[in-house]
């Protein structure tokens, strides 16, 4: 979220120099910088028994590209929680653990995505209506079907070098 007033008494902040932070929106009323955040969501490698792994398709995002679970942090909720409640949403699998592997920015979005390895056993995938599309793939196909250089393909390349 990108600050251009200040949230709390709606004076428009203006950039200034703090510290090693560089310019940062500051509110002169309240004399106090305004940090812009990042939404926070969570991106879940779900692995299964036989080191297959869930893609998922949305049209609204592509309709040719898979994409990995995915979901926004929801306040009083943890990110593991987060991961595990949107892969049993987004594509109906009980995750049995979820494990954290590393943060990546998608600055397109100005998010910031926690990147986890979720393992589960394979089962027939019940998708919600905000996917068109999952399924099991082996990892080697899983390499040709996700977009290179986005992020759910640097997850899966993280996973394997983890590995």
């Amino acid at each position: 979220m990108k600050f251009l007033h200040c949230p709390l008494c709606g004076e428009k902040l203006v950039p200034k120099n703090i510290g090693d932070e560089g310019l940062v929106p500051f509110c002169s009323t309240c004399d106090r910088p305004m940090f812009n955040i990042p939404y926070t969501c969570t991106l879940t490698l779900v692995v299964n028994e036989f080191d297959e792994v869930a893609l998922i398709r949305q049209n609204y995002v592509s309709q040719s590209n898979y994409v990995l679970v995915a979901g926004y942090i929801k306040s009083g909720e943890s990110a593991e929680e987060t991961a595990m409640r949107e892969a049993q949403e987004e594509i109906g699998v009980s995750v049995k653990t979820v494990r954290y592997l590393k943060s990546y920015c998608y600055e397109k979005r100005d998010m910031l995505m926690l990147g986890f390895i979720a393992a589960a056993e394979k089962c027939d995938l019940s998708i919600s209506r905000e996917v068109d599309e999952a399924g099991w793939f082996p990892i080697e196909e899983a390499l040709t079907l996700l977009k290179e250089g986005s992020i759910a393909m640097q997850l899966l390349e993280d996973y394997l070098e983890d590995k």
